[in-house]
């Protein structure tokens, strides 16, 4: 028997029988095993979870770094030592002549770019009264234009192959007011329209495009919210880790059905 049905007429699938499930338009068993994935803004944090995870997972992976080498470094050869495949990649990503040449050097050393990650960022705090034009500029610069040359660049390839995974890093800051700032707030809202405006256009080519986006996470960049006890604050009482965020993007990376979403990774912060 395939499964039963549940007095709230729910469906339970056995697990020899989800692997006999058809896989049209589902990735199933090993399906991401041998795929290359760049990670933007790689070397820390939930860059770095997301680049190891997607190692263990059998994915090559390209570490992109703008000014940390040597904690990209550090990265490779923990991928390396694990038996994993990975190289680190020095771009500023919200330049495009920069984004180019990364991914020529990605291709020539793993291969065609199978799965974009955008989690390149900055998050410059700044009151209402203090925020300037440059700190908007820069912002909407790391934090969104970033996404769209990346993504511009693999998804040619990506088209062409039939097969494609896009996922942008975005925030809970999208959605509400945040402790950072305006241009932040903005940055974040602009990456889950591109990732909507995306998913639209490019499912029927076999890429999927979504939002991964966390909320207070254990992270160097998220010290002062741990400082102020807002892990506390959340419904299962602590702040998120690196790895749960990486554990969202493997899921969406490994389901060719879910496109143009945006997955909240926050410990309930979105209903309090």
């Amino acid at each position: 028997m395939i499964g039963c049905v549940t007095a709230d007429h729910g469906i339970h699938l056995t697990w020899s029988a989800l692997q006999r499930l058809p896989s049209d338009g589902m990735d199933v068993d090993n399906a991401v095993n041998g795929r290359v994935a760049l990670v933007t803004g790689g070397t820390r944090g939930i860059g770095r979870a997301i680049a190891e995870a997607l190692a263990g997972a059998g994915i090559a992976v390209a570490v992109n770094y703008r000014s940390r080498k040597d904690e990209a470094a550090e990265v490779v050869g923990g991928i390396e030592r694990a038996g994993g495949r990975a190289i680190a990649v020095g771009a500023d990503v919200s330049v495009s002549a920069e984004v180019d040449a990364m991914i020529e050097q990605v291709r020539g050393e793993l291969g065609e770019v199978d799965i974009l990650i955008n989690n390149a960022g900055i998050a410059l705090t700044r009151d209402v009264a203090e925020v300037s034009e440059d700190d908007f500029d820069r912002t909407l610069a790391a934090n969104l234009k970033s996404a769209f040359l990346c993504t511009q660049a693999v998804l040619p390839g990506m088209r062409a192959r039939g097969w494609g995974r896009i996922v942008n890093i975005s925030s809970a800051a999208a959605r509400i007011g945040g402790a950072v700032g305006v241009h932040y707030n903005a940055s974040k809202a602009g990456l889950e329209g591109l990732t909507r405006g995306y998913a639209a256009r490019v499912g029927r080519d076999g890429v999927t495009v979504n939002a991964v986006s966390p909320g207070p996470i254990d992270t160097e960049m998220a010290a002062p919210l741990k400082a102020a006890g807002v892990g506390e604050q959340l419904p299962v009482g602590r702040m998120g880790t690196p790895e749960e965020v990486a554990a969202a993007v493997l899921m969406v990376v490994g389901n060719g059905f879910v496109t143009g979403q945006t997955v909240g990774v926050n410990g309930g912060r979105d209903f309090i």
